[in-house]
């Protein structure tokens, strides 16, 4: 009485070895353990109130079971709190704690960040950016393991990954096309960023695919916000020859097609049907009627981050390293109320 259970005491409720015992404890990958064992195991663990002793495992293992998630403002970003939960439940349902940093895109504080997850002997770090971007791994992190979270690299050794841009685009613009719509108009970023080539690629690919002409008149570049969206739908709409519908590069310039559409009379989606991109949920419920939107896979980028590092982590020493994986991620869309047929 008063004693801690023991991984033995586990083993002998669950009638297992002791070894069959830790694979279940620890979500050892590789070994063969079947449901119903897996279950008994856990069960003994949870009447007999077991608690692993991370810290006895950690110096046995030369690791701390700490992962950091570097970034630059993904934190302080809502629509991207996603990417954190999918890292953070992930880390946790597999025995890890994530240690989460925020630069403020300040190289300065990146650096002293750095030397604090090396002072915290993370085994391993996630580098995640605010938005698809293309980056180097800064050289005080070569000498632990790193994945890149909605980022790449240009080099091949780091698993990365990243949403599909142009995927998306084609999502967007064929949903448009489904309904009908063959005059759509284009409300891009005037940013030279991935996830403008990207999706101004998938807009040309599937007007292609319908053999509908790109007209490059019917795209108008702005700032990605609000008012950029405002100005850009604007120049659109008021248009001799308008378009019918319009697929905006994310949810924030959808709003502001809103207000143009709005200031011309035009109800959406009776006299424009619109789409916009990220799937941020405050402004896509919140519009009226609801914005169909492409959503980016942030809770699965988190996911796959993790468990591609506890892969890489658990690779032998001196074995042959599987090669790096650089995964695109598709963007589904998300369908309410703001796309219909042209009148």
């Amino acid at each position: 009485m008063g004693q801690k259970a023991s991984i033995r005491d586990v083993a002998a409720a669950a009638g297992v070895s002791v070894t069959t015992v830790s694979h279940v404890l620890n979500n050892k990958s590789g070994t063969r353990v079947s449901p119903d064992t897996r279950e008994r195991v856990e069960s003994a663990a949870r009447q007999l109130g077991y608690a692993a002793n991370g810290l006895a495992r950690g110096l046995r293992l030369q690791r701390s079971h700490t992962l950091g998630l570097l970034s630059d403002v993904i934190a302080t970003t809502p629509h991207a709190g996603r990417i954190i939960l999918g890292a953070q439940e992930t880390a946790s349902a597999r025995g890890w704690v994530l240690m989460l940093l925020t630069t403020g895109g300040d190289p300065e504080v990146e650096r002293r960040e750095i030397q604090a997850l090396h002072q915290h002997r993370v085994d391993g770090v996630l580098y995640a950016t605010m938005y698809h971007q293309v980056v180097s791994v800064p050289e005080e992190l070569r000498p632990m393991p790193v994945v890149l979270l909605d980022a790449s690299s240009p080099d091949p050794a780091v698993p990365s990954v990243v949403p599909d841009e142009p995927g998306g685009g084609r999502v967007a613009t064929g949903e448009l096309l489904a309904h009908g719509h063959r005059r759509i108009g284009f409300v891009t970023n005037v940013d030279d960023i991935p996830a403008t080539r990207g999706r101004l690629a998938g807009y040309r690919e599937a007007l292609d695919a319908a053999g509908v002409p790109f007209r490059p008149e019917l795209v108008r570049a702005d700032v990605s916000d609000s008012h950029g969206g405002y100005r850009a739908a604007r120049e659109l709409l008021d248009r001799p020859e308008r378009p019918t519908a319009l697929f905006c590069f994310n949810d924030r310039m959808a709003m502001g097609a809103w207000r143009a559409a709005a200031e011309l009379g035009l109800s959406i989606p009776g006299d424009l049907s619109v789409i916009g991109f990220d799937n941020q949920e405050l402004i896509a419920e919140g519009l009226h009627p609801g914005l169909t939107t492409v959503a980016l896979p942030h809770y699965e980028m988190g996911a796959w981050a993790v468990e591609t590092m506890v892969e890489v982590l658990d690779q032998p020493k001196g074995g042959r390293r599987r090669p790096a994986r650089q995964v695109v991620m598709p963007c589904p869309l998300v369908r309410r109320d703001s796309v219909a047929p042209p009148r």
